[in-house]
């Protein structure tokens, strides 16, 4: 797991210990995501399935992508797809992933990269493993975050933000057990790079075995922590949590988690994301990739998509398989 690692973390600024009289929040569930498959068949672990949309608000939706050692010729991305009404923010752990749209945008992000999809009034969109890796195979893992977007943004023009591993916001824990990757938000005074249209953080936080983090988070955000690998435990009265589960938190100033002493051995470590937004509170109406307020809306996403107003597949694209010498 690369994403971005640092050589002496003592360097790093350290996350403020949480006050004396700061909260500490109560852990309400812990469930454990179902694997499935997602676009061409590529595996996936759904994060947030069983949890209550109240509990998640601003977030909608996410995907673990992986773990997976694809065998050349195996690794697998998505067709052609319709958004509207929301964001999508995919960051690679390992591997590579490209993406592109109908608005001809597009690029490819690798380990500890993110792309940052603003969907907004509409568009088609692609991911897929460039054909390199689909040639030699090899080891595929990350995150698909849904947010949602408040109804006076669901009408926005389209927008990238490609963020590259570097620029992601760099903190420790108080003894230096910890090593946080802030993607978005603020965390201790460091920020992340993505720019977002509902307040929110996200972090990717790799706890050492036997390491514990206690982390300020705002009140008025709500808190979940995805276990990616390892084991470990949340809250203050130590939760156990494993690989593929979720931790929804109840109200506080800070989330307390810790990494158990012993961990798997390709997993020596306890990695997590971190997520927390301020709650929209919209009526939701969702029907697969179009997220609105009312069914109204996403009937006229629906017909739109039919008709072609979301855009059309760019005529240079190439579907992999068609190149000299590749996979079919």
């Amino acid at each position: 797991m690369p994403a971005v690692t640092v050589t002496d973390v003592s360097t790093l600024p350290r996350v403020p210990a949480p006050g004396p009289t700061d909260l500490d929040r109560g852990v309400r569930s812990v469930t454990t995501a179902p694997k499935g498959y997602e676009g061409e068949g590529f595996p996936v672990r759904r994060a947030f399935q069983g949890v209550d949309l109240r509990d998640l608000d601003p977030f909608l939706h996410m995907d673990q992508l992986g773990e997976v050692e694809y065998a050349p010729g195996e690794p697998k991305g998505t067709s052609w797809h319709p958004h509207r009404g929301f964001e999508t923010v995919t960051y690679i752990i390992d591997g590579t992933f490209e993406h592109g749209d109908s608005h001809g945008g597009g690029g490819t992000i690798t380990n500890g990269d993110t792309q940052w999809m603003t969907a907004g009034s509409g568009l088609l969109h692609i991911e897929r493993p460039p054909e390199a890796l689909v040639r030699s195979g090899g080891l595929f893992h990350g995150l698909q975050l849904w947010v949602n977007l408040p109804k006076k943004d669901k009408w926005l023009p389209p927008k990238y933000q490609d963020l590259r591993a570097a620029e992601s916001g760099l903190v420790a824990s108080p003894d230096g057990g910890a090593l946080l990757r802030v993607i978005a938000g603020d965390v201790a005074g460091i920020s992340g790079p993505g720019a977002t249209h509902t307040p929110m953080a996200m972090v990717h936080a790799t706890v050492s075995p036997g390491g514990e983090l206690r982390l300020p988070w705002p009140r008025e955000f709500n808190a979940l922590v995805y276990v990616m690998s390892g084991s470990g435990t949340v809250g203050a009265d130590r939760r156990p949590i494993r690989t593929g589960q979720l931790a929804v938190f109840g109200p506080g100033d800070a989330i307390t988690m810790g990494g158990n002493v012993s961990q798997e051995s390709r997993h020596p470590a306890f990695d997590v994301v971190v997520l927390g937004g301020l709650p929209i509170r919209e009526p939701v109406a969702w029907a697969g990739p179009f997220v609105m307020n009312t069914k109204a809306e996403v009937h006229e996403a629906f017909e739109d998509y039919q008709r072609g107003r979301l855009g059309v597949v760019p005529s240079d694209y190439v579907p992999h398989g068609s190149l000299p010498g590749s996979f079919s």
